[in-house]
């Protein structure tokens, strides 16, 4: 601790700028370590009590459905083999849609046999068509159109709740009803639901990629009411775990680095502490990211069907780029090597990469959450925006320092400053 403490008084004296000292960047850490996990949002449960009654008939059971406060009601019938089913979903837009279906072999969305409801374009009245969701459909090599279920079907319609009258906004709650033949003593099945926002022709188009809207997955047995759903409360403390220590690695520490070591190093009135405190910043960053990064490996082993493509692919950069700067300490060249020129340019370039793709992924984190607008992203920017200022008065002073060395240079080529001079202005240095 004494070391930082010297470290940046040091700092303070050599720019004459006030500059943040250690009783703040120390609360900067411990705000983004207490705020984050507070301010994460939590995987939305439905707060209200699914029903059984509707405007047009009474069902046997009900169950509220994990995400997007949806839910359901059926009723079985065991000598036909016949399920009654209505769904209970709300729109995200005036022109998105709303669907629901079963996949008759595995949870997951490929292979959904759906039943989708929006706005006809041209009357505007609600209508429900069916669709397969084959692999294309994942792809989205091609747009999504309606044909036959291969299931047998007996009945569907959709009914907007508040009757002919009600209107399409967001948050304007629809009923999808459908009647199935299951074959015998098959009662366990497997729901799939989701929402959109656009609707191009009689096409629906890709719904929102949130840890919600990419978990709308449930699966029960319509006999007992028993669901075996995946168990989305475990998996919201773990996601904020990760978001939280990746922010705080990649997002905060790593930057800390790279800033120590561009501004402090030509201090020399530092000597080598600002090595030891770039070292030191880096190489926590780093441990407490791979945790992060382990978390997350583990997060998609536990949400089979649940994919995060740039989210991963950006992490998994980020964690190589990362071991590599890691591995560079072991490789580092010594000052006179001639080798050391190079190993600085594939330093800085590997180093600022890192920094840059780390910033990055985090706020694709903050989106694959559904924390865009959240209090935790709001904590981050501020513990960011912090840092960015204080790199601005770093910079400002740096060039304020260099031009008014090269000044007294160009004087002093030319005469018009004696040797005097420059002993007075000794204690300024690159």
């Amino acid at each position: 601790m004494k070391t930082i403490e010297t470290l940046l008084s040091s700092l303070i004296t050599s720019l004459s700028l006030p500059i943040l000292p250690l009783p703040i960047i120390m609360p900067l850490l411990l705000y983004l370590f207490l705020i984050l996990p507070l301010s994460l949002p939590h995987i939305a449960f439905s707060s209200s009590h699914c029903t059984t009654q509707t405007t047009t008939k009474t069902f046997q059971k009900c169950m509220n459905l994990p995400t997007q406060q949806a839910s359901i009601a059926w009723t079985y019938h065991p000598y036909n083999f016949t399920l009654e089913l209505a769904f209970f979903g709300s729109f995200i837009s005036p022109s998105g849609w709303v669907g629901c279906g079963l996949n008759p072999t595995s949870p997951e969305m490929t292979g959904t046999r759906a039943l989708i409801a929006f706005p006809d374009p041209n009357s505007g009245q609600i209508v429900l068509l069916p669709y397969i969701l084959d692999p294309t459909v994942k792809l989205q090599k091609s747009p999504l159109l309606s044909r036959p279920l291969d299931i047998h079907l007996l009945s569907s319609s959709a009914a907007m709740y508040g009757g002919k009258m009600a209107t399409v906004h967001n948050g304007a709650t629809i009923q999808i009803y459908a009647t199935i033949k299951l074959k015998p003593n098959k009662t366990k099945i497997h729901l799939v639901w989701n929402r959109g926002l656009y609707v191009q022709g009689y096409s629906p188009t890709i719904h929102p990629t949130t840890s919600n809207d990419l978990s709308s997955i449930s699966t029960f047995d319509v006999l007992s009411g028993s669901s075996a759903a995946p168990q989305h409360k475990d998996l919201t403390a773990l996601r904020v775990v990760h978001g939280t220590i990746n922010a705080i690695s990649w997002g905060i520490m790593l930057p800390m680095g790279a800033i120590t070591a561009r501004y402090l190093r030509h201090i020399e009135a530092l000597g080598p502490a600002w090595f030891y405190a770039h070292a030191g910043m880096q190489l926590f960053g780093f441990t407490l990211g791979t945790v992060g990064f382990g978390i997350g490996i583990h997060l998609g082993q536990l949400s089979p069907g649940v994919e995060y493509g740039l989210h991963r692919k950006l992490g998994i950069a980020v964690f190589c780029l990362g071991a590599l700067q890691t591995l560079a300490l072991l490789f580092r060249p010594n000052a006179r090597n001639k080798f050391r020129k190079y190993w600085k340019s594939y330093h800085h370039f590997v180093g600022y990469s890192c920094v840059v793709l780390g910033l990055v992924n985090v706020f694709q984190g903050f989106e694959v959450m559904g924390a865009s607008r959240s209090y935790a992203k709001l904590s981050y920017c501020l513990g960011l925006s912090t840092l960015i200022g204080v790199c601005i008065a770093l910079e400002v002073n740096s060039w304020v320092v260099f031009c008014r060395k090269s000044k007294e240079e160009k004087m002093r080529r030319e005469g018009l400053i004696g040797s005097s001079d420059k002993g007075n202005n000794s204690g300024i240095h690159d």
